[in-house]
């Protein structure tokens, strides 16, 4: 297979996009998918897709919690067939994904209920994996996550917290440096109007 070279006025910054939006739960992230255009196919990790009743370019993917690992490989192997009458796919949400194959492989540990120390190796590379996958796909790609904050000491001595999407460090810049747009969903104080920041920080991990 030859390399393929194309200039850079041939690549579109509107199609295929991939777009993150995080924050705490219950602020909006799965309402959101209401402003997205053409026909949206909703991978809902979390059960939250009842906000959407009634949207008639919508349709849902019910995802089997309690199977996680298999339900995703059946998804990404027939994912390329799955989307193709569709213009935007929606993850919602990751977090909660990354939480049930957790739960999924403690269940099969030796005493059943608790992660052993391969698991979390294994997660890094299997989330890697997963998200390069994803988005691979042809298709716009909106992806939902939790919040999550930490504390970042700057080279003056200054400790802050940052708020980041709550995935695990081992596998956030990877995906953060494979998302065209980063946000953090919040509530104006003042108007009670939910809004995106798109304007990274110190205190606010996006792009």
């Amino acid at each position: 297979m030859g390399l393929q070279i194309r200039k850079a006025t041939e690549i579109s910054r509107i199609h295929e996009w991939r777009v993150l939006l995080y924050g705490k739960p219950g602020l909006g992230k799965t309402i959101a998918i209401k402003g997205l255009t053409g026909k949206v196919l909703v991978l809902d990790l979390d059960g939250s897709s009842r906000v959407l009743a009634g949207l008639k370019n919508v349709d849902v993917i019910s995802f089997d919690r309690e199977n996680p690992i298999q339900s995703m490989k059946e998804f990404l192997e027939n994912s390329k067939e799955i989307i193709k009458n569709y213009q935007t796919l929606v993850i919602d949400n990751i977090t909660a994904f990354e939480k049930d194959w957790f739960v999924a492989r403690g269940l099969k540990s030796k005493n059943g209920i608790r992660n052993e120390i391969q698991d979390y190796g294994d997660y890094t590379n299997y989330f890697l994996r997963l998200i390069t996958m994803i988005y691979s796909l042809p298709i716009n790609i909106y992806l939902t996550a939790w919040e999550d904050k930490r504390d970042v000491d700057l080279e003056d001595g200054t400790r802050l917290t940052e708020y980041i999407p709550q995935v695990r460090n081992q596998v956030l810049n990877q995906l953060l440096g494979l998302t065209d747009v980063v946000g953090r969903i919040q509530v104006n104080p003042a108007t009670h109007g939910r809004g995106a920041i798109l304007e990274g920080s110190d205190w606010t991990n996006v792009k």
